[in-house]
């Protein structure tokens, strides 16, 4: 019997490229890799995504500001309105959200402080407010990435790949030292992220809410990365919908931009007469 012996290379050839798969693919399953090799293929898939958002110019941020349409939904999670607005950051902990066309309501917190401005005039945001602004700054993605990755007792796992929107995606999972677990969806073929997961507990009945954030139509703005299009579910349900059609990482704030004297200042500029009435009377 006559051996062909181009048909025996090209079996055994085949035969070691099926083998070498399933040794990449067997090394690359979550569920079977070591530890060290877990954590490290997270902290690589980490600092492509970061290098991908723009690297220096994605960490050494300090400003930011954006404006936009931002959709409302009701407990059923239906659309009930679009709302305009500005949102302004001096990172890593003070924010201003002005709302409506005037810019006449508007939040602002620093830090452990907050205060609002409406109809009424200005007043501190209600202690329960700023408690939340700051659970949420600690277990946003920004201040991970850009503040968190190097905390004591930060671990990190490969979490696999998966499809999110229909694009390819891996998963990586960063847990801190008090419990709360973080997963990233990193596209695979840009690195930018596409979906942040948290779960949060529920201090007063210890339930547990599921937050996804979902992020779509990035543009490079001042070396950033900036995802245009940001959405937010709760448990399932749609609770939050940006459209940004405006960004800057260098808007110049004043220094006193977060603070109270500033939004007196901002009332004085935007309140109506009635408005300003209302609020001396209530003084």
């Amino acid at each position: 019997m006559r051996i062909n012996l181009s048909q025996v290379w090209r079996a055994l050839t085949a035969s070691l490229l099926l083998a070498a798969f399933l040794l990449c693919a067997h090394a690359q399953n979550p569920e079977t890799m070591m530890p060290e090799a877990s954590a490290a293929k997270a902290k690589q898939i980490l600092g492509q995504m970061i290098e991908a958002m723009g690297g220096p110019a994605y960490l050494n941020a300090r400003e930011m500001q954006c404006s936009g349409r931002l959709s409302n939904f009701g407990h059923s999670g239906d659309l009930t309105a679009y709302l305009e607005f500005k949102d302004y950051w001096r990172f890593p902990d003070k924010r201003r959200l002005e709302y409506g066309k005037k810019g006449n309501i508007v939040d602002v917190f620093s830090g452990k402080e907050g205060w609002t401005m409406d109809h009424g005039g200005v007043s501190e945001e209600p202690a329960e407010k700023v408690d939340e602004f700051q659970e949420r700054l600690q277990k946003s993605p920004e201040p991970i990435l850009r503040y968190r990755l190097k905390e004591d007792g930060m671990m990190f796992r490969y979490g696999g790949q998966d499809l999110v929107d229909l694009r390819p995606v891996d998963w990586v999972e960063i847990s801190d030292r008090e419990g709360h677990r973080y997963r990233l969806a990193v596209q695979r073929d840009n690195h930018l992220l596409v979906r942040f997961k948290v779960i949060i507990e529920n201090h007063e009945d210890n339930e547990l809410t599921e937050e996804i954030t979902s992020y779509a139509n990035y543009h490079m703005i001042d070396g950033v990365q900036t995802a245009l299009q940001v959405a937010r579910t709760r448990n399932d349900r749609k609770v939050f919908q940006a459209f940004y059609d405006a960004c800057t990482y260098k808007p110049n704030l004043d220094a006193n931009f977060f603070t109270r004297a500033a939004l007196d200042q901002r009332f004085q500029e935007v309140g109506s007469r009635a408005d300003k009435k209302k609020a001396g009377k209530a003084n």
